[in-house]
């Protein structure tokens, strides 16, 4: 069952540069006046230093505020789109520990992609075309993200 849908959970949120994590509010814990009832409509800024934070998901855990090369992953990870996002039933999926375990998995991403494409291509219809461009589009945003490592 799906752990985050009984309840409402505050959005976990992480700040890099301070190397914070902060639960920001929700419109059931506040009137919220000015932002139409949602709390977390505008961007959320750290309260330390002002930096946009990243949304990590309900199933982030941080590091120690010390553990600096843990923070630096996962700033990089959070710069080619893995955080820790999830319904709660079975966590947010393999989320490599390195970066070379990152381009790694990037790479078997590409790879199986590619041949999901290489399967499409030799069949022609609308909706094939539709899947072609598809994957295409995961290829491409995958070698954008390797190309930042």
């Amino acid at each position: 069952m799906c752990r985050y849908g009984f309840s409402v959970y505050k959005p976990h949120y992480a700040c890099f540069k301070c190397r914070k994590t902060f639960k920001r509010r929700i419109s059931d814990d506040c009137s919220c006046s000015g932002t139409g009832g949602h709390a977390h409509a505008k961007l959320a800024k750290c309260p330390d230093c002002g930096e946009l934070m990243a949304d990590m998901g309900m199933d982030f855990e941080a590091p120690g505020k010390g553990k600096i090369k843990a923070w630096e992953h996962l700033r990089v990870l959070y710069s080619v789109g893995i955080a820790f996002h999830s319904c709660g039933c079975s966590g947010p999926g393999y989320i490599p520990n390195t970066t070379e375990g990152l381009k790694t998995h990037l790479n078997g991403l590409i790879t199986i992609y590619n041949g999901e494409l290489q399967q499409l291509r030799q069949e022609t219809n609308k909706e094939k075309e539709e899947a072609k461009g598809y994957w295409t589009g995961k290829i491409k945003l995958l070698e954008q993200r390797l190309s930042l490592l």
